[in-house]
């Protein structure tokens, strides 16, 4: 039988039972006659607190005790007298598994969460003890609760999962920046530099690299299953270093059959409210302390994007409301809003906090400033493109009705000066049985963030990667 958790412990009802704690020592106060440890083991925001009466057999080890070591108490659960918990131990027994020192040992340093706030900042230098805290626990807690409402949401409404390659001879995005996978030894070839490097000599016999995203592949399959889905890892070598870029994160990318624009909007907004309503519902406690000490309010902003109606608005009017409000109040935004442009965050919360009020999708984006398989408009100049915009954060969600017609694909992608032979598997999809068919991107950690009120998407996944940083 698995150990009992603390968060089961905390939900039983006392009876002077006799239970077990195990986890790691969160605070250690002392008083006359006896001494209050508060014990956490993860499984939920709240520790429990175990008494130990003065005089016990395990002084001596009590007195040593730490911050941050790990033990087992035994000892019987019963109702506190204290305001703000309902059960509380009154230890029997004390084993100390591992100890924690408070200060520098000789070859154990210190251990560096003592009982004090420390900034995010100091904690990514310790990510691999920062989930001990209260902030990193809950963001984890939270980060899981939503990774199974991603499948959840998906398997009841019929979806195939599967699993896209990570490394990958395309760029989906033409971006072009995407980090190279390799055997070669590329130094000893930039010695030799006199002529190209072979790569037919490299283990895949062709040049390749970690994806930006599974949706090509995930469209093979969407026309063969109608509806599919991948969750995994993807990879940017944008040398960005924000608050807002990662190297390495996880993208959710939806693929339907038979489906349009209209579909596929229909399809984000529904996802997106089911996942809001489990995150309030199902993390209602890690909510409280995020509402509590990260973001006042987030509760209450998140519940109502979870209870609104999508609005919708063409980019060309958007961009129309951009440039009303750049000409009425000239520095309100960095970038000059126009007709063409990318929009920057900047315009997408203007977008959802003073023109629509809550969430809204733009739609109609020219195809200069997006992808090459998304459909042509009869105007020529834009393409049914959508992203999904929120309050306080702007674009959750990216995403497209298809090209599915075999020449117009083939125009565009030649007009990009891409190579049609690289991508012959996925013209063949239009050649063979082509259909009309959707899907969106949405990157995990922007939802975690949005979620939790984190301002750093380096705070809402285990171990960042970002340009010079691979550590842990």
């Amino acid at each position: 039988m698995l150990p009992e958790l603390i968060k089961g412990i905390l939900a039983a009802r006392p009876r002077s039972q006799e239970v077990t704690v195990r986890g790691w020592v969160r605070t250690k106060r002392e008083m006359k006659n006896l001494t209050f440890i508060e014990v956490n083991d993860g499984s939920c925001l709240a520790g429990i607190q175990c008494t130990f009466e003065q005089g016990t057999s395990d002084a001596a080890a009590l007195a040593a005790l730490g911050t941050g070591a790990s033990v087992e108490i035994r000892g019987r659960l019963e109702a506190s007298p204290a305001s703000g918990q309902a059960v509380e131990v009154a230890a029997l027994s004390l084993r100390v598994i591992g100890e924690a020192p408070a200060e520098n040992l000789p070859g154990i340093p210190a251990y560096p969460l003592q009982k004090k706030r420390h900034s995010l900042e100091f904690l990514r230098e310790i990510a691999h003890l920062r989930p001990r805290t209260n902030t990193l626990a809950a963001v984890a807690r939270v980060r899981n609760r939503m990774s199974f409402a991603v499948h959840q949401y998906f398997q009841e409404r019929h979806f195939q999962y599967i699993h896209t390659p990570i490394i990958t001879a395309e760029d989906a995005e033409g971006a072009g920046a995407m980090f190279q996978v390799t055997t070669l030894d590329l130094e000893a070839l930039a010695k030799a530099a006199a002529q190209p490097v072979d790569y037919s000599r490299d283990f895949f016999g062709k040049k390749t690299y970690l994806t930006v995203s599974g949706q090509l592949e995930a469209e093979t399959y969407a026309a063969a299953l109608s509806r599919v889905y991948t969750f995994g890892p993807t990879f940017r070598a944008e040398n960005s270093n924000t608050a807002r870029h990662l190297a390495e994160f996880w993208m959710i990318e939806p693929e339907l059959a038979f489906a349009d624009l209209d579909d596929n909007m229909a399809l984000a907004e529904d996802f997106l409210q089911f996942l809001f309503a489990a995150a309030l519902e199902d993390c209602a406690e890690d909510m409280a302390f995020f509402d509590s000490r990260i973001e006042k309010g987030i509760i209450d902003k998140l519940r109502q994007v979870a209870d609104s109606k999508f609005s919708h608005i063409s980019y060309t009017d958007a961009v129309g409301e951009l440039e009303k409000a750049a000409a009425s109040d000239n520095g309100i935004f960095e970038f000059k809003p126009y007709w063409g442009c990318d929009l920057q965050s900047e315009h997408e919360k203007y977008l959802t906090e003073k023109v629509a009020g809550g969430p809204v999708i733009v739609t109609g984006y020219p195809k200069e400033i997006k992808a090459f398989y998304m459909k042509l408009n009869d105007d020529g100049k834009t393409v049914r493109a959508m992203d999904v915009l929120v309050p306080r954060l702007g674009e959750i969600i990216g995403g497209s009705q298809r090209e599915d017609n075999l020449e117009k694909l083939i125009s565009r992608m030649t007009e990009l000066g891409m190579k049609t032979g690289d991508y012959s598997w996925y013209l063949d999809l239009r050649r063979y049985g082509t259909i009309p068919h959707s899907g969106f991107g949405m990157g995990f950690e922007r939802l975690i963030q949005y979620i939790t009120g984190m301002t750093n998407i380096r705070d809402v996944i285990p171990y960042p990667r970002s340009a010079g940083q691979a550590d842990f």
